[in-house]
Protein backbone atom coordinates (compact mmCIF):
# COMPACT_ATOMS: atom_id res chain seq x y z
CA UNK A 1 0.00 0.00 0.00
CA UNK A 2 1.60 3.38 -0.95
CA UNK A 3 1.54 5.71 1.80
CA UNK A 4 -0.74 8.16 1.70
CA UNK A 5 0.84 12.00 2.54
CA UNK A 6 -0.54 14.25 0.07
CA UNK A 7 -3.40 16.63 -0.29
CA UNK A 8 -4.74 18.63 -2.61
CA UNK A 9 -6.25 21.92 -1.16
CA UNK A 10 -8.95 23.28 -3.31
CA UNK A 11 -9.43 27.70 -2.01
CA UNK A 12 -12.14 27.90 -4.40
CA UNK A 13 -14.14 27.02 -7.26
CA UNK A 14 -14.17 29.81 -9.23
CA UNK A 15 -12.11 30.63 -11.93
CA UNK A 16 -11.10 33.75 -14.08
CA UNK A 17 -10.87 31.39 -17.67
CA UNK A 18 -13.11 28.76 -19.02
CA UNK A 19 -10.97 26.61 -20.68
CA UNK A 20 -12.96 24.05 -22.98
CA UNK A 21 -11.72 21.00 -21.62
CA UNK A 22 -13.01 22.14 -18.30
CA UNK A 23 -15.96 24.42 -18.64
CA UNK A 24 -17.46 24.36 -22.40
CA UNK A 25 -19.38 26.98 -24.04
CA UNK A 26 -22.75 26.25 -22.53
CA UNK A 27 -21.65 25.05 -19.29
CA UNK A 28 -23.55 26.60 -16.39
CA UNK A 29 -22.16 26.31 -12.78
CA UNK A 30 -23.66 26.81 -9.22
CA UNK A 31 -20.57 28.65 -7.72
CA UNK A 32 -20.41 27.75 -3.67
CA UNK A 33 -21.38 31.09 -1.52
CA UNK A 34 -18.58 32.78 0.03
CA UNK A 35 -20.13 31.40 3.42
CA UNK A 36 -19.79 27.93 2.63
CA UNK A 37 -16.36 28.09 1.47
CA UNK A 38 -14.17 26.34 3.88
CA UNK A 39 -12.37 29.31 6.16
CA UNK A 40 -8.29 29.73 6.05
CA UNK A 41 -8.80 29.44 10.09
CA UNK A 42 -10.60 26.38 9.46
CA UNK A 43 -8.29 25.06 7.30
CA UNK A 44 -5.42 25.54 9.57
CA UNK A 45 -7.15 23.76 12.38
CA UNK A 46 -8.09 20.92 9.78
CA UNK A 47 -4.06 20.68 9.26
CA UNK A 48 -2.94 21.00 12.92
CA UNK A 49 -5.55 19.03 14.43
CA UNK A 50 -6.69 16.24 11.74
CA UNK A 51 -4.80 15.89 8.68
CA UNK A 52 -1.39 16.62 9.44
CA UNK A 53 -1.33 13.97 12.42
CA UNK A 54 -2.73 11.12 10.22
CA UNK A 55 0.37 11.61 8.24
CA UNK A 56 -0.59 14.11 5.67
CA UNK A 57 2.83 16.45 5.24
CA UNK A 58 2.57 17.43 1.38
CA UNK A 59 0.47 19.81 0.12
CA UNK A 60 -0.84 21.54 -3.15
CA UNK A 61 -2.94 24.76 -3.30
CA UNK A 62 -5.65 24.31 -6.20
CA UNK A 63 -8.61 26.08 -7.56
CA UNK A 64 -10.29 26.97 -9.49
CA UNK A 65 -8.24 29.46 -9.99
CA UNK A 66 -6.73 29.57 -6.20
CA UNK A 67 -4.96 33.49 -6.85
CA UNK A 68 -8.56 34.49 -6.82
CA UNK A 69 -8.30 33.57 -3.27
CA UNK A 70 -8.05 37.21 -0.65
CA UNK A 71 -5.63 36.02 1.54
CA UNK A 72 -3.47 33.18 -0.04
CA UNK A 73 -0.08 34.65 0.80
CA UNK A 74 -1.21 34.59 4.63
CA UNK A 75 -2.15 31.19 4.02
CA UNK A 76 1.05 29.88 2.43
CA UNK A 77 3.08 31.59 5.00
CA UNK A 78 1.25 29.79 7.59
CA UNK A 79 1.33 26.30 5.85
CA UNK A 80 5.19 26.57 5.48
CA UNK A 81 5.90 27.63 9.01
CA UNK A 82 4.08 24.40 10.28
CA UNK A 83 7.10 21.95 11.47
CA UNK A 84 5.37 18.87 9.78
CA UNK A 85 5.17 20.62 6.45
CA UNK A 86 7.65 18.57 3.64
CA UNK A 87 6.14 20.46 1.00
CA UNK A 88 4.01 22.85 -0.26
CA UNK A 89 3.39 23.72 -4.37
CA UNK A 90 0.52 25.85 -6.03
CA UNK A 91 -1.35 25.47 -9.19
CA UNK A 92 -2.47 28.49 -11.20
CA UNK A 93 -3.09 29.75 -14.96
CA UNK A 94 -0.21 32.62 -14.06
CA UNK A 95 -3.02 35.48 -15.00
CA UNK A 96 -2.43 36.86 -11.80
CA UNK A 97 0.80 35.51 -10.83
CA UNK A 98 3.06 38.50 -11.67
CA UNK A 99 2.00 40.94 -8.79
CA UNK A 100 2.33 37.22 -6.34
CA UNK A 101 4.77 35.84 -7.07
CA UNK A 102 7.51 37.59 -5.23
CA UNK A 103 5.04 37.74 -1.91
CA UNK A 104 4.33 34.28 -2.56
CA UNK A 105 7.90 33.25 -2.54
CA UNK A 106 8.67 35.62 0.05
CA UNK A 107 6.03 33.14 2.19
CA UNK A 108 8.04 29.89 1.79
CA UNK A 109 6.77 28.79 -1.28
CA UNK A 110 9.12 27.38 -3.58
CA UNK A 111 6.95 25.27 -6.36
CA UNK A 112 4.79 25.94 -8.85
CA UNK A 113 2.47 24.30 -11.59
CA UNK A 114 1.51 26.60 -14.35
CA UNK A 115 -1.31 25.87 -17.17
CA UNK A 116 -0.44 26.74 -20.55
CA UNK A 117 -1.60 24.92 -22.92
CA UNK A 118 -0.16 27.15 -25.94
CA UNK A 119 2.05 29.34 -27.41
CA UNK A 120 -0.15 30.91 -29.65
CA UNK A 121 -2.09 33.87 -28.16
CA UNK A 122 -4.69 32.67 -30.84
CA UNK A 123 -5.09 29.19 -30.03
CA UNK A 124 -4.50 29.99 -26.23
CA UNK A 125 -7.74 32.09 -26.34
CA UNK A 126 -9.50 30.02 -27.77
CA UNK A 127 -8.88 27.42 -25.47
CA UNK A 128 -9.64 29.66 -22.63
CA UNK A 129 -13.26 30.98 -23.59
CA UNK A 130 -11.82 34.73 -24.27
CA UNK A 131 -11.81 35.08 -28.24
CA UNK A 132 -11.86 38.64 -27.88
CA UNK A 133 -9.46 39.61 -25.22
CA UNK A 134 -5.73 38.60 -25.61
CA UNK A 135 -4.65 36.95 -21.99
CA UNK A 136 -2.02 35.29 -23.29
CA UNK A 137 0.99 37.96 -22.77
CA UNK A 138 -0.43 38.45 -19.27
CA UNK A 139 0.16 34.97 -18.46
CA UNK A 140 3.67 34.46 -20.08
CA UNK A 141 4.70 38.01 -18.04
CA UNK A 142 3.63 36.03 -15.07
CA UNK A 143 5.73 32.93 -16.42
CA UNK A 144 8.59 34.99 -17.11
CA UNK A 145 8.30 36.90 -13.44
CA UNK A 146 7.95 33.80 -11.56
CA UNK A 147 11.64 32.27 -13.50
CA UNK A 148 12.94 35.37 -12.21
CA UNK A 149 11.59 35.11 -8.55
CA UNK A 150 13.74 31.65 -8.50
CA UNK A 151 10.65 29.10 -8.19
CA UNK A 152 12.35 25.56 -9.09
CA UNK A 153 10.70 23.33 -10.19
CA UNK A 154 8.99 25.83 -12.61
CA UNK A 155 6.26 23.52 -14.16
CA UNK A 156 4.23 24.37 -17.44
CA UNK A 157 1.16 21.99 -17.61
CA UNK A 158 -0.55 21.23 -21.02
CA UNK A 159 -4.10 19.15 -21.83
CA UNK A 160 -3.22 17.99 -25.53
CA UNK A 161 -6.09 18.48 -27.39
CA UNK A 162 -6.41 16.47 -30.92
CA UNK A 163 -6.97 19.03 -33.84
CA UNK A 164 -6.23 22.03 -31.11
CA UNK A 165 -3.07 22.50 -29.64
CA UNK A 166 -1.67 18.70 -30.45
CA UNK A 167 0.65 20.12 -33.47
CA UNK A 168 2.75 22.81 -30.96
CA UNK A 169 4.35 19.52 -28.87
CA UNK A 170 7.37 20.12 -30.50
CA UNK A 171 7.41 23.45 -29.47
CA UNK A 172 6.72 23.14 -26.61
CA UNK A 173 8.92 20.13 -25.84
CA UNK A 174 11.72 22.83 -27.39
CA UNK A 175 10.97 25.43 -23.96
CA UNK A 176 12.85 22.44 -21.96
CA UNK A 177 16.34 23.04 -23.89
CA UNK A 178 17.74 26.28 -22.43
CA UNK A 179 15.31 26.85 -19.72
CA UNK A 180 15.38 24.72 -16.53
CA UNK A 181 11.02 24.32 -17.00
CA UNK A 182 9.48 21.01 -16.87
CA UNK A 183 7.03 20.56 -18.95
CA UNK A 184 4.09 18.49 -18.44
CA UNK A 185 1.98 16.54 -21.27
CA UNK A 186 -1.33 15.70 -20.03
CA UNK A 187 -3.93 13.26 -21.58
CA UNK A 188 -7.18 14.71 -22.31
CA UNK A 189 -9.54 13.07 -20.29
CA UNK A 190 -13.86 13.51 -20.03
CA UNK A 191 -14.43 15.21 -17.29
CA UNK A 192 -17.30 17.47 -17.81
CA UNK A 193 -17.04 18.26 -21.28
CA UNK A 194 -18.43 15.28 -22.96
CA UNK A 195 -19.43 16.74 -25.66
CA UNK A 196 -15.93 17.66 -26.42
CA UNK A 197 -14.16 14.80 -25.46
CA UNK A 198 -16.58 13.03 -27.83
CA UNK A 199 -15.72 15.02 -30.96
CA UNK A 200 -12.22 15.62 -30.06
CA UNK A 201 -10.96 12.28 -28.67
CA UNK A 202 -7.36 12.24 -27.11
CA UNK A 203 -3.52 10.99 -27.75
CA UNK A 204 -1.69 8.68 -26.00
CA UNK A 205 1.33 10.12 -24.41
CA UNK A 206 3.41 7.15 -25.96
CA UNK A 207 2.61 8.98 -29.51
CA UNK A 208 3.80 12.06 -28.29
CA UNK A 209 6.65 10.79 -26.71
CA UNK A 210 7.46 8.95 -30.10
CA UNK A 211 6.80 12.39 -31.87
CA UNK A 212 9.92 13.82 -29.74
CA UNK A 213 12.04 10.96 -29.97
CA UNK A 214 11.93 11.20 -33.99
CA UNK A 215 13.04 14.87 -33.29
CA UNK A 216 15.98 15.13 -30.29
CA UNK A 217 15.72 11.62 -29.04
CA UNK A 218 14.53 11.14 -25.25
CA UNK A 219 15.96 9.84 -22.20
CA UNK A 220 14.47 8.84 -18.50
CA UNK A 221 14.80 11.53 -15.90
CA UNK A 222 13.68 12.66 -12.40
CA UNK A 223 12.36 15.76 -11.06
CA UNK A 224 11.23 16.91 -7.14
CA UNK A 225 7.42 16.42 -7.37
CA UNK A 226 4.69 14.01 -5.89
CA UNK A 227 2.81 13.66 -9.27
CA UNK A 228 1.51 10.97 -11.08
CA UNK A 229 4.00 12.04 -14.33
CA UNK A 230 6.81 9.94 -15.97
CA UNK A 231 8.96 11.77 -16.56
CA UNK A 232 12.35 11.92 -19.57
CA UNK A 233 14.33 14.35 -20.68
CA UNK A 234 15.66 15.58 -24.24
CA UNK A 235 19.51 14.88 -23.94
CA UNK A 236 21.40 17.41 -23.14
CA UNK A 237 18.22 20.04 -21.71
CA UNK A 238 18.48 21.98 -18.74
CA UNK A 239 14.48 20.82 -18.24
CA UNK A 240 12.24 17.83 -18.54
CA UNK A 241 9.18 16.49 -20.28
CA UNK A 242 6.51 14.92 -17.64
CA UNK A 243 3.78 12.73 -19.24
CA UNK A 244 0.53 11.86 -17.34
CA UNK A 245 -1.25 9.29 -18.62
CA UNK A 246 -4.62 8.17 -16.99
CA UNK A 247 -6.14 7.21 -20.25
CA UNK A 248 -3.75 5.34 -21.53
CA UNK A 249 -1.38 3.68 -18.51
CA UNK A 250 -3.53 3.67 -15.45
CA UNK A 251 -1.74 4.85 -12.05
CA UNK A 252 -3.93 4.37 -9.60
CA UNK A 253 -2.18 1.51 -8.00
CA UNK A 254 0.76 4.24 -7.01
CA UNK A 255 -1.25 7.06 -6.05
CA UNK A 256 -0.68 8.67 -3.06
CA UNK A 257 -3.03 11.74 -2.84
CA UNK A 258 -6.59 12.85 -1.67
CA UNK A 259 -8.25 15.85 -2.06
CA UNK A 260 -9.95 18.10 0.00
CA UNK A 261 -12.53 20.19 -1.81
CA UNK A 262 -13.26 24.41 -1.44
CA UNK A 263 -16.22 23.69 0.68
CA UNK A 264 -14.89 21.02 2.98
CA UNK A 265 -15.19 17.80 1.60
CA UNK A 266 -12.19 15.24 2.02
CA UNK A 267 -12.40 13.01 -1.09
CA UNK A 268 -9.91 10.02 -1.86
CA UNK A 269 -9.87 9.70 -5.54
CA UNK A 270 -10.70 12.48 -8.58
CA UNK A 271 -13.45 10.68 -10.48
CA UNK A 272 -14.56 8.08 -7.56
CA UNK A 273 -15.91 10.19 -4.45
CA UNK A 274 -16.96 7.58 -2.54
CA UNK A 275 -16.87 7.25 1.38
CA UNK A 276 -16.10 11.74 1.08
CA UNK A 277 -16.41 13.32 4.52
CA UNK A 278 -17.63 17.04 5.12
CA UNK A 279 -15.09 18.02 7.36
CA UNK A 280 -16.25 21.28 7.26
CA UNK A 281 -19.37 20.62 8.57
CA UNK A 282 -18.50 18.67 11.08
CA UNK A 283 -16.07 21.01 12.53
CA UNK A 284 -18.80 23.58 12.60
CA UNK A 285 -21.26 21.07 14.57
CA UNK A 286 -18.26 20.88 16.89
CA UNK A 287 -17.82 16.95 16.24
CA UNK A 288 -14.24 16.90 18.39
CA UNK A 289 -10.83 16.26 16.30
CA UNK A 290 -10.47 13.42 17.66
CA UNK A 291 -13.24 12.00 16.07
CA UNK A 292 -12.31 13.74 12.45
CA UNK A 293 -9.15 12.22 12.87
CA UNK A 294 -10.15 8.17 13.20
CA UNK A 295 -13.21 8.78 10.17
CA UNK A 296 -9.84 10.41 7.70
CA UNK A 297 -7.53 7.49 8.70
CA UNK A 298 -10.54 5.08 8.29
CA UNK A 299 -10.99 6.77 4.52
CA UNK A 300 -7.33 6.42 4.15
CA UNK A 301 -7.21 2.70 4.66
CA UNK A 302 -10.31 2.88 2.33
CA UNK A 303 -8.30 4.34 -0.48
CA UNK A 304 -6.57 1.55 -2.07
CA UNK A 305 -10.25 0.05 -3.27
CA UNK A 306 -11.23 3.58 -4.30
CA UNK A 307 -9.77 4.77 -7.62
CA UNK A 308 -10.69 5.00 -11.19
CA UNK A 309 -10.71 1.50 -12.01
CA UNK A 310 -13.39 0.72 -9.23
CA UNK A 311 -15.55 3.09 -10.52
CA UNK A 312 -15.63 2.28 -14.13
CA UNK A 313 -14.83 -1.37 -13.88
CA UNK A 314 -11.58 -0.97 -14.97
CA UNK A 315 -11.88 1.43 -17.98
CA UNK A 316 -12.31 5.20 -18.06
CA UNK A 317 -15.45 5.00 -21.05
CA UNK A 318 -18.00 6.75 -18.80
CA UNK A 319 -18.02 10.40 -18.23
CA UNK A 320 -18.04 12.40 -15.25
CA UNK A 321 -20.44 15.73 -15.16
CA UNK A 322 -18.91 17.83 -12.82
CA UNK A 323 -16.18 19.98 -14.19
CA UNK A 324 -12.31 20.06 -12.76
CA UNK A 325 -12.44 23.54 -11.16
CA UNK A 326 -15.86 21.54 -9.06
CA UNK A 327 -13.77 18.79 -8.15
CA UNK A 328 -11.13 20.69 -7.41
CA UNK A 329 -7.91 20.67 -9.85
Amino acid sequence: MNTIDYLRISLIDRCNFRCNYCMPEGTELDYILHQDLLTFEELMILLKQVLIPVGFTRFRLTGGEPLLRPGIVDLVRGITALPETQDLALTTNAFLLANLAEDLYAAGLRRINISLDSLHPGTFNQIIGNRGRDRWQQVWGGIQVAHAVGFDPLKLNVVVIPGVNDHEILDLAALTLERCWHIRFIEFMPIGNGELFDHQGWIPSEELREKIRARWGLIEANVKGNGPADVFQIPGAQGTLGFISQMSECFCDRCNRMRLSADGWLRPCLLNEEGQINLKMALRQGVPTEMLRHWVQDLINLKPEINFKQRESGTLTGKYGRTMSQIGG
